[in-house]
C-alpha cells in the first residue's frame, strides 16, 4: 500500500478539440430532450474529451489500460468509477481547443465484508480555449474478484410517488456500446457478455457510471438553465444493467434537485444531486 500511495502528487496532460462530429455523435446516442443554445454542448459531454489513447499492446485483460503509469498499480482485478462531484464552471462550446490536467490526489485502502478494495481519487481541471471551464474530483475503486454471479433486480414495480419528475427506459447493449465508442472505454464489462459474466460476475452488461451520471444531468437539465454554473455530485449504490427497466427521478430541494436511477424493484442504482454554483 505504502508504494501505492507514492503515487500521489503524479500528474499528466492531455488535449483534445470540441468538433461538431463529436457533438452529433454525443447527441444521437444520449437523444437529449433538452433544447440547447446554439454552439453550447450538453452536460456531460466533458467525459468523451481527452479520453485515454492507449495502443492496444498497452490493454490489460479487463480492455483498461494496464496500471503503474499515470495510475497507481493496484494489484485487484476489478476496477469500477464509483463517484465523483464536478463543478460547471463554464459553458464547453463547438470548436473548443480542449485541455484536461489531472493529478493523482489521493490512494486509500479499506478491508470489509466483500475484502479488500483500494480507492483512487482524481482531480481534473479542464479548460476550454484555456479558461477553466469544468473542475472535478473522480473517485475509482479496484476490488477483488468476484465469489459469485449477482442476481439481477427483480420485477416489481418502483413506488416512484415522492419524486416530482421521473422518466423510464430501459438502457440497450446498443447504448452502452456507443457510449463506450464516445469515450474510447475499452472494458469488457459493457460489450462483452460472456467476460462480465464469467470474469467479474455481473449477470448482464453493465451500464457506464458516467453513462448513467450523463443520464440525470439530462433529466435534471428538463427543468433548468443547462447553461448555467452549477456543481453535481454523484454516487454509484448499485450496478445498473442492460436490459433492464431503469427510472430517472428528480426532485426540486434546498435551493437545488435531488436526482436518482433507480431500478425496477425500488433499488437506488445512483444517487446525485444538482445545485447553483
Amino acid at each position: 500500500m505504502e508504494q501505492l500511495r507514492t503515487w500521489i502528487g503524479r500528474e499528466e496532460e492531455r488535449h483534445d478539440l470540441l468538433g461538431e462530429g463529436l457533438l452529433a455523435r454525443f447527441r444521437a446516442t444520449l437523444e437529449s430532450r433538452v433544447a440547447e443554445s446554439e454552439g453550447i454542448a450538453p452536460r456531460g459531454v466533458h467525459w468523451c474529451l481527452c479520453t485515454p489513447e492507449d495502443a492496444m499492446s498497452a490493454l490489460g485483460g479487463d480492455g483498461h489500460p494496464r496500471t503503474g503509469g499515470f495510475l497507481p498499480p493496484v494489484p485487484l482485478p476489478r476496477r469500477m468509477w464509483t463517484s465523483g462531484s464536478v463543478d460547471f464552471l463554464a459553458p464547453l462550446r463547438s470548436g473548443a481547443a480542449i485541455r484536461r490536467r489531472s493529478r493523482v490526489a489521493a490512494v486509500s485502502e479499506k478491508r470489509g465484508r466483500s475484502g479488500a478494495t483500494v480507492f483512487v481519487e482524481l482531480d481534473h481541471l479542464t479548460f476550454a480555449d484555456d479558461a477553466p471551464a469544468v473542475r472535478e474530483r473522480q473517485t475509482l475503486v479496484w476490488r477483488e474478484a468476484a465469489a459469485g454471479m449477482q442476481a439481477l433486480p427483480g420485477s416489481g414495480g418502483a413506488d416512484l410517488s415522492d419524486w416530482e419528475f421521473t422518466r423510464s427506459r430501459i438502457p440497450s447493449a446498443p447504448l452502452l456500446f456507443r457510449y463506450s465508442a464516445l469515450t474510447f472505454n475499452a472494458h469488457r464489462i459493457h460489450y462483452d457478455l460472456p467476460y462480465a459474466q464469467h470474469d467479474e460476475g455481473y449477470p448482464a452488461l453493465v451500464v457506464q457510471a458516467p453513462l448513467l451520471a450523463t443520464l440525470l444531468l439530462g433529466h435534471a437539465a428538463t427543468r433548468g438553465n443547462p447553461s448555467d454554473p452549477a456543481r453535481f455530485s454523484f454516487r454509484a449504490v448499485a450496478p445498473a444493467y442492460a436490459g433492464q427497466l431503469l427510472h430517472l427521478a428528480g426532485r426540486e430541494t434546498g435551493g437545488g434537485t435531488d436526482l436518482a436511477a433507480i431500478d425496477n424493484d425500488g433499488r437506488r442504482l445512483m444517487e446525485a444531486r444538482l445545485e447553483p454554483r
